[in-house]
């Protein structure tokens, strides 16, 4: 996975116009059926060859919205990206 959106999201579609692999879709596409947007992790690269960092955060009005999950393995992530900043958003499992 790459970017995340978490339920802060209050749903402004700033992220979606700035996404140049068209990885976001709105509350209505969520395919886990929650009102927020949601990032396709198989399709999002955290605009590594697109832009400096990514242009969703960057467009986001809302803070603490779009955090950062664990890189797969073969996927493309951002190297300035520290892993405390990855796992510090993670759902904690019980």
């Amino acid at each position: 996975m790459a970017v995340l959106i978490t339920d802060t999201c209050i749903n402004c579609g700033a992220c979606i116009d700035e996404c140049p692999v068209e990885a976001i879709v709105d509350d209505e596409d969520n395919p886990t059926g929650e009102e927020i947007y949601y990032v396709y992790p198989d399709k999002c690269v955290e605009c590594v060859g697109y832009h400096d960092e990514p242009a969703c955060a960057t467009a986001c009005p809302t803070e603490g919205c779009i955090v950062w999950d664990v890189c797969a393995e073969g996927a493309t992530c951002r190297d300035d990206i520290s892993e405390e900043a990855r796992t510090e958003h993670q759902p904690v499992v019980e």
